[in-house]
């Protein structure tokens, strides 16, 4: 069993081979004066089950060819088995055709992922749990729910908590978590008038008096968490906090949520923080560094990772 790390989050990366005791390969991912992805691998990788460790975030398409190119050199170097560990899937949200004449971006991805080299994928919270139809691989889509599940038990001990899902579409995840809970669920109903702009319209549930913590999977601008945070706030909940698997916080999306009432959102490390995130008061991160060293020792060993989902 062999780690490669690229090069969007490699601090996940040395945590996971800590994790499983083991040394990261010795690659080189550099680039040509043009811009160019160049990938060698220093050792011998013949007859290995190799997991590449990458996330596909910003830059996202830099860090997709990374990947690819990665999964490109371990194939020619004849390695047994390469899984592709995306702990965050870019384009993960063009899941569909949204309108006349427009693409499927995450099967376009699924078929390079597939075509470069993939043997299988492992991923965290997928956007849309159809993706993994998109493949003719095995695909393991993990998910954050226990961590969390077990830092809010930590975190907010025996507090009257509300699990809030920020839309329609979240609700099944929010759901989830607070049956593990065993908490009660709340709805913000909303209206998107534009691509990242949204608009609350109503809030299903009582949540006044309740510690509320808004559940998703990603956090972009940040709009639509915190108007849901200003909504549940005005319907006089004690306190509103945030738990997303990925942030991809792109633009003002960091002081945005500093000047929400979102008390403290937290985030896993499936993104590497840039520095307005770690300097921020209110976005702290929980790793997923075991959950992956975890579910890539049960692919290894051929024993079952869905033991992992609870």
């Amino acid at each position: 069993m062999k780690i490669v790390a690229c090069n969007s989050n490699l601090p996940l990366a040395q945590a996971v081979a800590a994790e499983l005791n083991l040394p990261l390969c010795n690659v080189t991912v550099r680039r040509f004066a043009d811009m160019e992805v160049f990938v060698e691998i220093h050792e011998n990788v013949r007859g290995e089950d190799v997991f590449v460790i990458q996330s596909t975030c910003t830059p996202t398409n830099d860090n997709l060819m990374e990947l690819l190119i990665m999964l490109d050199a371990l194939r020619r170097g004849s390695a047994k088995r390469i899984t592709a560990v995306i702990p965050y899937f870019g384009y993960a949200r063009q899941d569909r055709k949204s309108g006349p004449r427009t693409p499927i971006s995450a099967k376009l991805v699924a078929n390079l992922l597939v075509e470069a080299g993939a043997s299988r994928v492992l991923t965290l919270d997928l956007h849309a749990m159809q993706i993994q139809g998109f493949f003719d691989i095995p695909v393991d889509n993990l998910y954050a729910a226990p961590l969390f599940v077990r830092d809010i038990r930590a975190q907010y001990g025996d507090r009257d908590l509300m699990i809030v899902s920020p839309d329609v579409g979240g609700v099944v995840r929010a759901r989830q978590l607070a049956q593990r809970l065993n908490t009660d669920l709340a709805i913000i109903d909303k209206r998107r008038e534009r691509a990242g702009v949204s608009e609350v319209m109503n809030v299903i549930g009582d949540v006044k008096g309740r510690h509320c913590l808004l559940v998703d999977d990603i956090v972009d601008s940040g709009g639509s968490l915190c108007n849901a945070a200003r909504a549940i706030a005005q319907q006089g909940a004690a306190s509103v906090g945030a738990y997303v698997t990925h942030g991809v916080l792109t633009g003002q999306a960091v002081p945005r949520i500093a000047e929400s009432p979102i008390e403290m959102l937290t985030l896993t490390d499936s993104i590497q923080a840039t520095a307005p995130v770690m300097a921020a008061s209110n976005i702290r991160q929980i790793t997923i560094s075991g959950l992956l060293a975890r579910a890539m020792r049960a692919v290894s060993d051929e024993s079952s990772v869905s033991s992992l989902f609870d």
